[in-house]
Formats: C-alpha cells, sequence, structure tokens
C-alpha cells in the first residue's frame, strides 16, 4: 500500500474522531438517538456522539416569548372583540419535547390560541376589561396543565389588547358617563341629608340656648360689615316681632 493510502486513512480516521467531540452550551442539552432508539439526554459542556450510529437533537432550555396572534372572540354578553396575548414558556425535560410532540413551538402557538379563545368567551365584556389577571392566571392554568405531557413550562401569559369596534366603544362611553352621572347625584342627594341633619342639631341649639342666637346675630353683622357694601342688612329676630304681634292682638 501506498503512503498516500495510509495518510488518507489517517485522515479519514482523525476526522471521524473530531466529529465525534459535540460542545453544547449551558442552556442547551442533546438528545441523543442510537441507532433510531431513544439512548439518553446529554449537556451542557463536552459531550461524545459516535457518527452513523448515533444522532443528536439539540434543545434550547431558556425561556422562549410565543406572541399569539389577534383572535376574534364573542364573549359571554355577545360583543365581538379582538384579542391577542403574548406566552412565555420553557423547556423542563428535553426527552417529552422532542419525543411526545413533532414541533412543540407550533404545538404550544396551536394551543394558546384555541386556548385564549374558549377561555375568554366564557366571560363578558367588563370582566374582559377589568379582570385580566384573573384571566392570565386561567389561561396559564390549563395551558401548563395541558403542555405537561410535552415537557413544557408555562411560566406567564399576559393579555395585550382587547379591541372593540368604534360603535361599541361609544356605547361603554355613555355608559361611563351615565354612571358618573349616578355617582354625582347619589353624592349631591347624601350631601344633602348630612346638610339637613346639621341644621337640625343647629336649630335644635339654639333653641335651647337664645344667647347662643344672640351671639349668630352678632357674627352675621361682623361677616357683613367685612364686606365692601353700601348695603347693611340687619336680621330682625323673630321673637321681636312676635311680641309686637303679640301686643297687637290685646290691644284689639
Amino acid at each position: 500500500m501506498t503512503p498516500y493510502f495510509w495518510l488518507s486513512l489517517a485522515i479519514i480516521v482523525v476526522g471521524f474522531v473530531i466529529s465525534m467531540f459535540r460542545i453544547l452550551r449551558e442552556y442547551e442539552r442533546g438528545v441523543i438517538f442510537m441507532l433510531g432508539r431513544y439512548y439518553r439526554v446529554k449537556g451542557p459542556g463536552l459531550i461524545l456522539v459516535v457518527p452513523l450510529i448515533q444522532q443528536m437533537v439539540k434543545v434550547d432550555l431558556r425561556i422562549r416569548v410565543l406572541d399569539v396572534p389577534t383572535q376574534d372572540v364573542i364573549s359571554r354578553d355577545n360583543v365581538s372583540v379582538k384579542v391577542n396575548a403574548v406566552l412565555y414558556f420553557r423547556v423542563l425535560d428535553a426527552e417529552k419535547a422532542v419525543i411526545n410532540v413533532e414541533d412543540f413551538y407550533a404545538a404550544t402557538s396551536q394551543l394558546s390560541q384555541t386556548t385564549l379563545r374558549s377561555v375568554l368567551g366564557k366571560h363578558e365584556l367588563d370582566e374582559m376589561l377589568a379582570s385580566r389577571d384573573e384571566l392570565n392566571s386561567d389561561i396559564q392554568e390549563i395551558l401548563d396543565e395541558q403542555t405537561d405531557n410535552w415537557g413544557i413550562k408555562v411560566t406567564n401569559v399576559e393579555i395585550k389588547h382587547v379591541d372593540l369596534d368604534e360603535g361599541m366603544v361609544r356605547v361603554i362611553a355613555r355608559q361611563a358617563e351615565a354612571e358618573r352621572i349616578r355617582r354625582a347625584k347619589v353624592i349631591h342627594a347624601n350631601g344633602e341629608k348630612e346638610a339637613s341633619q346639621v341644621l337640625l342639631e343647629a336649630a335644635k341649639t339654639l333653641s335651647e340656648q337664645p344667647q347662643a342666637l344672640q351671639l349668630r346675630y352678632l357674627q352675621t353683622l361682623t361677616e357683613v360689615a367685612n364686606e365692601r357694601s353700601s348695603t347693611i342688612v340687619f336680621p330682625l329676630p323673630m321673637d321681636l316681632i312676635e311680641s309686637f304681634t303679640s301686643r297687637g292682638g290685646r290691644e284689639q
């Protein structure tokens, strides 16, 4: 055999040995298949993969962000809205993520869309707008339970936008205005009620203490004198008028 043959053979052997070494980062895992059957999960760091006998599927364990496309949802009170959300998930079990589902990213995306429509369709529009935290928790719990067999952990779900048509926006604006008017009337009525109670207590106090009425009379004169006006109003006590009327009645 010629030296070129041995040189070529040495190059092939060295290349074969070098191709056995793989380096996986800290957030990566390698699912190893030996002759088509699952063997084990390796990584991170330096690992050995025998060419032609073993195959490796690399899996990223970092948290992924999935933007759920806008979905047309009909609420329980028959209001059509457009809702989109964002989903955060990560792979916990690389073996399940590779073996149990063909494409775990696409499968999680489709499942999140259907879950978003089904969960929001059970709630009214006011709940969608005011109780987003509860809805986020419900969607996350359902997705986390269904993706557990895929080795995926759903860490968070956030509803980003709830879009309404212009007609529904005007209806909600009129409803909010009517609610504000109702609150204003209730506050005004409560103020009148409290004022009447205070005035009743003040009248009782003045009737029991005549000196208090005289002090109130003098205070009113002081307030009128402080104003820059050419007209001065003197309050006339009702007791004085009653004395004159009673005297006129006796004379008659």
